[in-house]
């Protein structure tokens, strides 16, 4: 895959970033994601200090994962109980 060098801001600081080419826009919308939260979280809560709307941010970005690999966890679960069972199903055809 071929690099790229890119820069992206967060909490108005920029970041240079060696990133492959077919994920820069992921980066990138990520850096998106991180300041538009930010944002929130500066108009929401009368916090004067940057990294604490920082930590609140990573905290929420965090729950939010966890809660993605729970589910896809779960998900996987299930579909191997299901290719298990279609399994059984199978055996017991005779063709």
């Amino acid at each position: 895959m071929n690099e790229l060098s890119i820069k992206v801001n967060i909490a108005d600081r920029n970041y240079p970033l060696t990133v492959k080419t077919d994920e820069e826009e992921k980066v990138r919308k990520a850096a998106k994601l991180i300041n538009d939260k930010l944002k929130t979280y500066g108009k929401a809560f009368a916090v004067n200090d940057k990294q604490d709307i920082i930590s609140m941010c990573a905290l929420e970005l965090a729950t939010e994962l966890i809660s993605l690999q729970e589910a896809t966890a779960k998900a996987e679960n299930g579909f191997s109980e299901q290719l298990s069972t279609i399994g059984e199903l199978l055996k017991d055809v005779s063709i």
